[in-house]
């Protein structure tokens, strides 16, 4: 019984691969054509927010998102949640109606279909190289001039064991954030480490529902990263993880 569990298990994580590729290809007219020029990126994220939902209910997932407070349209913000799954950014598409680029990893812009994707929706870094590492200063004010917001994955990636809840969290997310003087949202994803698992040996995917909570905006006006970038890091850290362990997901 177990193997074929694994074997269907198996034959899902096909299917969502499938569906990424399939969701780029019917609309890669409308992302080539909307990332010509920049001025069009609200279309492009339009679009994005399409290709995440048909990826999302495809596999059976119905997000669940509550907002604790409306976010300003044409306000930039630091978009930050816990990284836990591959559905991971499909579901910050789906939960955020402003705006806003990925700041992430380059080696993912080599992916096929993917990667023509996630390179027009994101600022490329390669965390190795330390020029790299500052371009993302200018970039991200470019994009913010812009009236976009920015999302970072503070952990860095996802935890290589499936049994840490919350990785330690990389300075770059609140280092931008109170340089470009911009307030941070936490976000929380409750169920997608455990409905969709970064790999096939941490456990067994499954469609259902998919919880999201937004925090209301954290303000960084007047802090500098200096002195404050430590203490907003650990305050938004220790608020994903109480409310991860606060609300751990229903079997």
């Amino acid at each position: 019984m177990k193997s074929i569990l694994y074997i269907l298990n198996f034959f899902y994580r096909i299917w969502f691969y499938i569906l990424i590729a399939i969701a780029t290809i019917v609309l890669i007219p409308f992302l080539f054509v909307f990332t010509i020029r920049e001025t069009d990126y609200s279309k492009f994220y339009v679009v994005a927010r399409v290709w995440g939902s048909i990826i999302l209910y495809g596999m059976g997932y119905w997000p669940e998102i509550k907002r604790l407070e409306k976010l300003e349209k044409g306000k930039s913000y630091m978009f930050v949640a816990n990284h836990s799954s591959m559905i991971d950014i499909m579901l910050m598409y789906r939960a955020s109606k402003i705006p806003f680029v990925f700041v992430g990893k380059k080696e993912l812009a080599k992916m096929p279909l993917f990667g023509f994707f996630y390179k027009r929706s994101s600022i490329l870094v390669d965390r190795s190289n330390i020029r790299s590492r500052n371009a993302v200063f200018k970039e991200a004010q470019r994009r913010i001039n812009q009236g976009n917001g920015i999302c970072i994955f503070p952990e860095g990636g996802v935890p290589k064991s499936p049994k840490v809840v919350l990785d330690s969290f990389k300075d770059g997310a609140f280092r931008t954030a109170i340089d470009h003087q911009i307030p941070i949202v936490p976000l929380v994803f409750y169920d997608n480490k455990r409905k969709f698992p970064y790999k096939l040996s941490h456990g067994l995917a499954s469609p259902g529902k998919l919880r999201v909570k937004i925090f209301p905006p954290i303000s960084t006006i007047g802090m500098d990263r200096h002195k404050d970038k430590k203490l907003l890091k650990d305050e938004v850290r220790e608020l994903i993880l109480q409310e991860i362990k606060d609300y751990q997901p229903k079997t």
